[in-house]
């Protein structure tokens, strides 16, 4: 069976544009991907809903999968198993022994369901899957005990990322049924407390990765309280990106503003940054420690 995921951060990319045409742009993604090897993220989770992988061409994944050069998890779109099976076989192709696991959504609030789908692509691909609970992508709502079951009815399932809120308690009740490591989500908002409700760490789009990290490593190192000061100075950003519908604009113009990227567009229908929050991101982002500068 494929190894289960390290616990650490799992760094979730942004995909680069540039250009009116919004084409991807090869330069700035592999100065992102640097920067996240420098900060010694565990490893990248790429293709994702942050990635905006829905609204790129097959060819343009390839680009994607091609640039990074960690370990690297993948996510793949789709609910249905047939086009799942198509993305996956591209990702296996293309990443070879650097794939850590292919990220599947919960499809169907039914625990047998999910488990056919899951193993599908496992058999179709003998990568290792990280089980995806989002409900606000998939519209799918499955209850914590049934994702327990379909987990336990995936032999090759490697992680399990909790993003249906209230998500403490989900990773509360998915560490004390599951033998794989439960990782949060949703732009880190919720991590000191999925730590303690026993998450291995995070696996999510922040614009500052480094706060992600040094909370999860106060956390191995001192507790709750030492992983608390550690967040403190980056929860404001965290709670900032965090608003919905433009969490996407406004977590690419942080990154471009750190100069990680050249340009910060997002494709459609994604809606652009509000430019009256503009003052208010500065603000946030001078207020973050000076070493992340």
């Amino acid at each position: 069976m494929p190894e289960k995921l390290a616990p650490g951060v799992w760094g979730v990319v942004a995909t680069p544009f540039l250009g009116s045409a919004l084409e991807v742009d090869e330069p700035s993604l592999a100065r992102l991907v640097e920067h996240y090897e420098q900060i010694g993220t565990t490893g990248l989770t790429v293709l994702g809903v942050f990635g905006e992988a829905a609204r790129l061409t097959a060819g343009e994944r390839r680009t994607v999968l091609e640039t990074v050069g960690l370990p690297l998890v993948v996510g793949v779109t789709g609910l249905a198993t047939a086009p799942v099976l198509d993305e996956a076989r591209l990702v296996s192709e293309v990443v070879g022994d650097r794939l850590a696991g292919l990220m599947v959504q919960v499809n169907s609030p039914d625990a047998q369901v999910v488990a056919a789908h899951l193993n599908a692509v496992h058999d179709a691909t003998g990568a290792g899957i990280v089980v995806q609970d989002y409900p606000e992508t998939s519209r799918v709502a499955i209850r914590t005990a049934d994702l327990v079951r379909a987990v336990h009815a995936v032999p090759s399932a490697v992680a399990v990322k909790a993003e249906a809120p209230p998500t403490p308690a989900a990773v509360a009740g998915l560490t004390a049924e599951l033998d794989v490591p439960v990782f949060g989500g949703l732009g880190g908002l919720g991590l000191l407390d999925e730590l303690a409700a026993g998450a291995a760490g995070a696996m999510t789009g922040f614009s500052c990765p480094e706060g992600l990290i040094a909370c999860v490593e106060a956390w191995r190192s001192g507790g709750h309280d030492a992983a608390r000061e550690a967040y403190l100075p980056y929860l404001p950003l965290v709670n900032f990106e965090a608003q919905a519908g433009i969490g996407l604009a406004l977590r690419k113009e942080a990154i471009r503003r750190r100069g990680l990227i050249t340009e910060s567009g997002a494709r459609p229908p994604a809606p652009p940054l509000p430019e009256a929050l503009v003052p208010q991101l500065e603000r946030h982002l001078a207020a973050l420690p000076k070493e992340v500068h």
